[in-house]
C-alpha cells in the first residue's frame, strides 16, 4: 500500500500499544494505537484496511463504516450471505465505501485472461480446473482456529470460486462439495468442489496440510489457458498466461502473453483509493462478497447433505 501512488498510509492499531509502535517503526508509519476503536476515532484516517481474522471482518467493518470511515476488508468479506447483508445494510445507510480484497481480481493479467477468453481466444470457456494448498497444523494459527472462521474453504477455496465467476461472468446454478475435516483441529482440510454455471463447470480441490502448490487451467472448445502461480505471482519478474490452441499434446501451439511486473496488493489499494476520491465503484463490491459467500454457503451445506445445493441470492 505504501508503494501506491492514490493511498496514504497514516496508523496502524493493535490490541497491543508495544506491538503497533514495534509495527509502526518498522514500517515508517506516523502514528500507532493500541485499540481499533482509537485508531477510529482519529478524525484523519480516511479509510481502513481490515486484515483481522475472518470472524472479525464483518464487526470492524460495521464499527469501522459507523465511524464514517471507508473500508477495504479482507476476503472473505463475510462468511455467511445474512452478515454480507449486514455489511451492504449499513455501507447504504452510511455512505461509506466496503470492497472486499481480492487482490487476484485486480490483477493484470486476470484481467487480461478474462479479455482473451470474452475474444473467444479458446472458444467457449467450458470447465475451470484448479488446485491450491500449502502446509499448516500450527493450532495457534488463526487460519486453524474452527471459530476464527478459519480452513481451507474459507482460506484458499474462496479464490477459485470468486475467480470463476469473475471469468464466466455469470453465477453457479448449483454445487456440490465434500469437505476432509482434521480430528484435533476441526477445521476443514481437504475440499473438492464443483460449480455448475450455466456455460460451464468449475471443479476445484484445495487444502491446508500438503505441499504449498498454485494451479489453475481454463478449458474451451478451440483452446485451453494455463496461468502460473495464479494466486501469488512474484513482484519482481513478469508474470505469463499460457494459451495452447490445441493442435498438439506437446506445446506445439502454445503461445505466451508476458505481463509485466507489479505488485498486486499495491494495485488493489490504490484501485480502491481511487473509487473513494473519484466517486467510482470499488473493484470487489459488497454484493459481488454476497454472491461469493451464498457459494461457499451453499458447498458448506452440500458437504452436510452429500446432495448437490443451490445458493441462496439475496435481491440487490
Amino acid at each position: 500500500m505504501q508503494k501506491g501512488e492514490w493511498s496514504q498510509v497514516t496508523a496502524i492499531a493493535s490490541r497491543d500499544r508495544g506491538k503497533a509502535e514495534k509495527a509502526a517503526g518498522l514500517l515508517g508509519i506516523p502514528k500507532a494505537y493500541g485499540s481499533y476503536a482509537e485508531l477510529l476515532s482519529d478524525p484523519d484516517i480516511d479509510a481502513i484496511y481490515n486484515p483481522l481474522p475472518n470472524h472479525l471482518h464483518v464487526p470492524w467493518t460495521i464499527v469501522a463504516a459507523e465511524k464514517g470511515k471507508h473500508v477495504l476488508c479482507e476476503k472473505p468479506l463475510a462468511t455467511t450471505v445474512a452478515d454480507a447483508e449486514k455489511v451492504r445494510a449499513v455501507r447504504e445507510r452510511t455512505g461509506v465505501k466496503i470492497g472486499e480484497a481480492f487482490m487476484v481480481r485486480t490483477h493484470p493479467r486476470w484481467i487480461r485472461t478474462r479479455e482473451l477468453i470474452r475474444s473467444g481466444r479458446i472458444g467457449e470457456l467450458r470447465t475451470i480446473e484448479s488446485f491450491f494448498s500449502y502446509f499448516d497444523r500450527e493450532p495457534k494459527n488463526v487460519r486453524n482456529v474452527l471459530e476464527y472462521g478459519g480452513g481451507a474453504l474459507l482460506e484458499i477455496g474462496c479464490y477459485p470460486i470468486t475467480l470463476s465467476r469473475f471469468l464466466y461472468g455469470e453465477e453457479p446454478i448449483r454445487m456440490i462439495g465434500l469437505l476432509e475435516r482434521d480430528p484435533d483441529l476441526k477445521i476443514d482440510r481437504l475440499d473438492s468442489a464443483i460449480l455448475d454455471f450455466p456455460s460451464g463447470r468449475c471443479a476445484f480441490t484445495c487444502g491446508t496440510q500438503f505441499v504449498y502448490h498454485q494451479r489453475m487451467h481454463f478449458q474451451g472448445t478451440r483452446g485451453r489457458i494455463e496461468i502460473s502461480v495464479p494466486l501469488n505471482p512474484p513482484i519482481d519478474r513478469p508474470s505469463q498466461i499460457l494459451i495452447d490452441d490445441g493442435r498438439d499434446l506437446s506445446g506445439g501451439g502454445v503461445t505466451v502473453e508476458t505481463i509485466p511486473a507489479c505488485d498486486q496488493f499495491t494495485i488493489q489499494a490504490d484501485l480502491f483509493s481511487k473509487a473513494i476520491r473519484g466517486g467510482e465503484e470499488v473493484p470487489v463490491s459488497v454484493e459481488d462478497a454476497t454472491l461469493n459467500a451464498s457459494v461457499i454457503e451453499a458447498i458448506f451445506r452440500s458437504a452436510e447433505s452429500c446432495k448437490w445445493e443451490r445458493p441462496a441470492r439475496p435481491e440487490f
